[in-house]
């Protein structure tokens, strides 16, 4: 039997065929789903919807007469406006599946078009897209944030299964502070990464990637392995004086990156402190070094 022959198939549509709908559209097709229609604005996702997808751009309410399931991939700030848009265009939404992407909302968002009939659901896969050739490989084994009204929860996370992905259940509302935790760690990564990066070169540095690679994997790993208790450096071993000058330096260099190391400096502080990694003396002198404040 073909794998599109087998029961439950769906027909798939998918509006924003951008990086990520283009990623799900792919992997959902390689499970024997078809991809009856896309849309997009961009040229881009016109190139992304014939390459990854094997068709051309269609309307919106075109591509959610021909679907039975439509994967909302766009920007976080569209996605409220589109879902009160095509229920007001009054297509025909009765018993069409919706699923959005995003981290941040959950089931809310998609009310407009729950209440004209659609089915909600919320899945989130934890990766980042960049566009690039390797996007449906990095679906396997990727965590996807899965919210679905309790009786659509076993075919949420049957759906994420057939695209390679593992499906986490997050509660409706918890969605919000479950993005901030993926988004403060990867995002905010970057940037610190960056930030370090660039000062490393204003000294000349010439290969800041290859100094910092070897160290932010062990501490990535560390992180991972055994949380706080992998914590390193002048923080949890109470150098004031050398946070201080960490500071003074920064304040010279980088006036920006200053005002973020000293906020992520006390946060580390903090909860070396809480954690019995730092004795309340040294957690006293850190504080004069940061500029006094109280500890949370």
């Amino acid at each position: 039997m073909r794998t599109s022959d087998r029961p439950g198939r769906l027909a798939v549509g998918v509006l924003g065929a951008g990086r990520v709908g283009s990623v799900l559209g792919a992997a959902l097709a390689q499970a024997g789903h078809h991809v009856a229609a896309a849309a997009g604005v961009s040229e881009d996702s016109r190139r992304r919807a014939a390459e990854r997808l094997g068709i051309g751009l269609s309307r919106p309410e075109d591509v959610i007469r021909q679907a039975e399931l439509v994967l909302l991939t766009v920007p976080d700030d569209v996605l409220p406006g589109l879902v009160s848009g095509l229920a007001a265009t009054g297509v025909d939404l009765r018993g069409k599946m919706l699923l959005h992407t995003s981290g941040a909302y959950g089931l809310g968002v998609l009310e407009p078009a729950t209440a004209a009939g659609a089915l909600p659901f919320a899945l989130h896969p934890v990766m980042t897209f960049t566009g690039r050739d390797d996007d449906l490989r990095r679906l396997v084994g990727c965590s996807f944030g899965v919210t679905a009204p309790e009786v659509l929860r076993p075919v949420a996370e049957a759906l994420v299964i057939e695209m390679g992905g593992e499906p986490v259940w997050i509660p409706d509302e918890d969605r919000a502070l479950y993005h901030a935790a993926l988004a403060g760690a990867a995002n905010h990564m970057v940037t610190l990464i960056a930030e370090s990066q660039e000062l490393l070169r204003k000294i000349g540095v010439e290969h800041p990637g290859r100094m910092l690679g070897p160290l932010l994997g062990a501490a990535l790993d560390n992180a991972l392995r055994l949380g706080l208790a992998g914590l390193t450096g002048p923080v949890v071993r109470g150098d004031a004086g050398t946070v201080r000058r960490h500071v003074d330096a920064l304040i010279l260099a980088a006036p920006e990156a200053a005002d973020a190391y000293i906020a992520l400096a006390r946060l580390t502080a903090d909860r070396a402190l809480a954690a019995g990694l730092l004795k309340p003396e040294a957690a006293e002198r850190l504080l004069d070094a940061l500029g006094g404040n109280t500890w949370t």
